[in-house]
């Protein structure tokens, strides 16, 4: 699970060092534009991940024939968001003319009107990696994973830049190369899925028997998760679209390359916490619910040890790993503003790390409505207002908008620790009484 999510973060940081040489317009416009596209993929995808609840609890009931349906609703999903995404695109360019203008507008819009045209490849990709990793097998998603950055580093050298006999295309080249990757990918773990491979004990046989009774379950339980992530991305959105702009541009690509930085810190971490969830939610399925806290307090040591890890790093050595992105045109502004950035940015690792195991540990037990409910006040309520009144009102600059991002962080691993010790998610039944 770290592997297949540090692929992802390999990703984001791939295109944002590819593209910073061609200037920071270019480099605003990749890392900004792809930050903006996940807007589209992030309510599905948290839907998608109680795949892995469902699975999960069933592996631990001995019902592996009966996940196999699960695998094909994550689908079902993946599809209808990659047509909602595609019916988006017209709205794309007037959407981003409203805070930007110019070649950053017009590289922007590119890029996001080709990534849109991914959706289904990441989605899907999420819900198959769900599904086996609620059975076990976390090879299958690390596979497809790697398979996607690899074919994404090579396609974007070859089309950014033009090696290899492929045009030149700049930054829509960094968009097609990652949309090309996504769906290779894609295609990887779905036809591991279609033809059983990497299933504990071998592909299920009998008829599927799809119910429309389970699809309405997994929307239940899902859609809050989803809802969840897209509600606290939003209000992300609203202070990188509505408040950074202000700034200036340079301080607006020296946040997103610090979010880049950070995605290659969160996104092994995730992939811990979501490991510790596959244990939770199959002690769970098993009905030894006494078993979770040894599992959460485990995830939590490993996830906090890295994050403190990648904290450190920040702290030591914050100039070289800037220069790495830095664009030419902007090279010692760049680094002069994200200094601060990535300074702050280390303050909230460890409660990003307890944010996420309790969020994952949660989910896995069906408590999705209540974590919905406490990012949705702390993120509009708290980080939001917050960062604008520091930014707009009292002038503060982007160092001061990051300890808004700190101050949330801090709260919600506060809010998710004091619910999972209440317990509230004991008394969830996720899968069907006549499941059981």
């Amino acid at each position: 699970m770290v592997l297949a999510r540090a692929t992802q973060a390999v990703l984001t940081a791939c295109d944002a060092a590819f593209t910073a040489p061609l200037g920071s317009d270019s480099l605003t416009a990749v890392t900004t534009g792809g930050l903006n596209t996940f807007f589209f993929i992030v309510l599905p995808m948290g839907a998608v991940f109680i795949v892995q609840s469902f699975t999960a609890q069933l592996k631990g009931k001995g019902d592996v024939g009966g996940a196999r349906r699960y695998g094909f609703y994550g689908l079902a999903i993946a599809v209808v968001a990659g047509l909602a995404s595609i019916a988006m695109i017209p709205l794309i360019g007037p959407a981003l003319a409203i805070p930007y203008d110019g070649i950053l507008h017009d590289h922007m819009t590119d890029y996001m009107i080709i990534r849109l045209l991914s959706v289904t490849a990441v989605v899907g990709t999420e819900a198959l990696g769900a599904w086996y990793g609620g059975l076990g097998n976390t090879w299958m998603q690390m596979i497809a994973g790697v398979v996607t950055m690899l074919t994404n580093v090579l396609l974007a050298w070859m089309l950014i830049f033009g090696k290899l006999g492929a045009p030149a295309m700049g930054v829509p080249g960094a968009a097609l190369a990652t949309v090309i990757a996504c769906w290779i990918g894609f295609a990887v773990i779905a036809i591991a899925f279609f033809r059983g491979w990497g299933v504990p004990g071998g592909k299920p046989t009998g008829p599927l028997e799809l119910k429309k009774s389970e699809l309405a379950r997994v929307a239940r339980f899902g859609l809050p998760n989803g809802v969840n992530w897209f509600l606290e991305f939003a209000a992300f959105q609203l202070f990188l679209n509505g408040v950074m702009p202000g700034l200036g541009k340079i301080a607006l690509g020296g946040l997103m390359v610090v979010m880049a930085i950070n995605s290659v810190a969160f996104m092994p971490a995730f992939g811990l916490a979501t490991s510790g969830a596959v244990l939770a939610g199959q002690a769970i399925g098993a009905g030894d619910k006494d078993a979770v806290w040894p599992h959460v307090r485990l995830t939590l040591i490993v996830t906090a040890t890295w994050m403190l890890t990648v904290a450190a790093v920040y702290l030591a050595f914050p100039r070289t790993i800037l220069g790495w992105f830095a664009p030419p045109d902007h090279h010692d502004e760049l680094i002069a503003v994200g200094l601060t950035m990535l300074m702050v940015s280390a303050c909230w690792q460890v409660f990003d790390a307890i944010g996420l195991t309790l969020t994952e540990v949660l989910r896995a037990a069906g408590d999705t409505t209540w974590s919905a409910g406490a990012r949705l006040v702390l993120a509009w309520a708290v980080f939001t207002p917050s960062a604008f009144v520091a930014v707009r009102v009292y002038g503060g600059g982007p160092g001061a908008a990051m300890g808004c991002l700190v101050l949330y962080l801090a709260l919600l691993s506060a809010a998710l620790g004091w619910r999972f010790k209440r317990g509230a998610w004991r008394k969830i039944e996720l899968i069907e009484p006549q499941l059981v």
